[in-house]
């Protein structure tokens, strides 16, 4: 490893799993405490107890969609750590492609409230909480975006919307908190993880990482140029460490690294998604 984050301080929400845990995980073997954050305690404390140096990790059960929550979450990585230099705003679910001509009015309403109030209001909320410490260490907020941030049928409709309105917040952040908090993201594509859907649909227990399990071996890969070669979360982990390192991407703000295996030159194999109507 590189040691780009010789003494950082990280809080990454939705740290218990997926690109989550990824991305804690490769910090910490970067050189930064870590603290990660998420709804599930015992998820957290397995990925505490994998961890080579459990004393560089900290766990805390807190929900994004909660301020007080947030801002307690901001306050103990603070008193642990000595300071906060990095954001890493994650926390998500995704719809499971679920297109408007298959929910009804009460189920739009409810996934919509649901999805955004996580994907969204989650990183309005983590922003808010964390921007004053990002202040005093000239640090940076990186959030994790999508292929769904820029193209469409990465998800259905509320995801892809919630993902747009997370690229837009991203570049509104990096223009209010500049010149002291860089803000960035990074697009990530599909990938095999324990990344869950909507309650209000009742998704909450389904997993992409059993869809993949499920896949036969000689299963056709994905219609993206780069196929199977980014499913793995850690694949997508070394954009995240060069945008919290000051001294590798000092001038950079408001913008988003696209690791999306080739989707934004290939495109998706349909033409178009109303053809069954």
């Amino acid at each position: 490893m590189s040691g780009w984050l010789d003494g950082y301080v990280t809080l990454i929400t939705g740290g218990g799993s997926g690109v989550g845990r990824a991305v804690a995980e490769r910090f910490v073997a970067e050189g930064a405490n870590v603290a990660i954050l998420g709804r599930d305690r015992d998820k957290l404390d397995e990925v505490v107890g994998a961890c080579p140096d459990q004393f560089r990790m900290l766990a805390i059960e807190a929900d994004v969609r909660d301020s007080d929550q947030m801002h307690a979450a901001v306050a103990e990585t603070v008193s642990h750590f000595g300071k906060l230099d990095t954001l890493v705003a994650n926390a998500g679910i995704w719809d499971y492609q679920r297109q408007l001509t298959r929910l009804n009015g009460k189920e739009l309403s409810d996934t919509f409230d649901e999805l955004f109030s996580i994907n969204v209001k989650g990183y309005f909320l983590a922003a808010e909480a964390a921007w004053r410490e990002l202040v005093k260490t000239r640090g940076s907020i990186v959030m994790t975006l999508s292929n769904a941030s820029f193209y469409v049928n990465g998800g259905g409709p509320v995801y892809t919307a919630s993902k747009h309105a997370c690229l837009g917040l991203m570049r509104e952040l990096a223009y209010e908190l500049a010149p002291k908090v860089r803000v960035n993201g990074v697009a990530c594509g599909g990938m095999n993880t324990d990344l869950r859907g909507p309650e209000s649909l009742s998704l909450h227990e389904r997993s992409l990482a059993a869809s993949f399990a499920k896949r036969s071996s000689d299963a056709p890969p994905p219609p993206i140029p780069l196929h199977d070669s980014s499913t793995d979360p850690r694949d997508f982990t070394g954009s995240y460490v060069l945008l919290a390192s000051r001294e590798q991407s000092g001038p950079i703000t408001g913008q988003a690294i696209s690791v999306d295996g080739g989707i934004g030159v290939r495109g998706f194999a349909t033409a178009a998604g109303g053809d069954h109507l």
